[in-house]
């Protein structure tokens, strides 16, 4: 049985997914406020956590920040009435993997939920590309064997560019397979993350690294000497 933490200061609402996330088989701990949350995840284990972003105590960005510094796997997802760009990005950057905002509906929320549980088992082989080896495993990225670092959004991204690397990763598939976002949605966001990406990895010219496909998406070209 899945063990889902919803962190949320709204009874109604606490209330609401305890007993309709219960009807569908997962076992639900409820927290009130950001500090009481933060302190039931490190007293126990939990498949997946539920977040409102403004809690008492402590806010949500908070909050997940502090259980990222313990744990980079567990998947967060947002449940906030804030939804701007910048509001997505900072929420994001802190290490949620999801954001839906306020009301929302159940079995919106239900089917991100399984995406995340599906997602869980992850490719285990370490990808090179040149310089750079990325463990999947420990989540580490090393260039020339000086560990990168990256937030878990950064290195997810990277991920999913390097595990398809030759292919056109469009705008879609990378809303839909790094954020969980299956839905019209600004991918403005993207660019602020390959950009980050780039300026961390400053490889020879030689490299194609992180090209735009413009009007489509990102890709990573293997180098020539790789493919001989």
């Amino acid at each position: 049985m899945k063990r889902i933490l919803v962190i949320e200061d709204e009874p109604g609402i606490s209330g609401f997914l305890k007993e309709g996330l219960e009807e569908e088989g997962f076992q639900i701990d409820v927290a009130e406020d950001g500090t009481t949350g933060l302190q039931k995840f490190k007293n126990h284990s939990f498949d997946l956590i539920l977040m409102d972003w403004m809690l008492p105590g402590m806010s949500g960005v908070e909050v997940t920040e502090q259980i990222r510094k313990v744990n980079a796997d567990v998947p967060i997802i947002f449940l906030t009435a804030k939804d701007t760009v910048q509001d997505t990005i900072l929420g994001l950057r802190s290490g949620a993997n999801d954001y839906l905002k306020k009301p929302f509906s159940f079995s919106e929320l239900l089917e991100r939920i399984k995406v995340h549980f599906r997602n869980g088992s992850k490719d285990k082989k370490v990808i090179t590309y040149g310089p750079l080896n990325l463990d999947p495993v420990q989540r580490t990225v090393t260039k020339e064997e000086s560990v990168i670092t990256l937030t878990q959004k950064e290195f997810d991204l990277l991920h999913f560019l390097m595990k398809n690397m030759n292919s056109v990763c469009t705008r879609k598939e990378i809303l839909d397979k790094v954020w969980d976002i299956h839905f019209e949605y600004s991918s403005g966001v993207i660019d602020v993350y390959i950009n980050a990406l780039r300026k961390k990895f400053q490889l020879p010219k030689e490299y194609s690294f992180i090209e735009t496909v413009w009007g489509i998406g990102y890709m990573i070209k293997e180098h020539e000497t790789e493919q001989a």
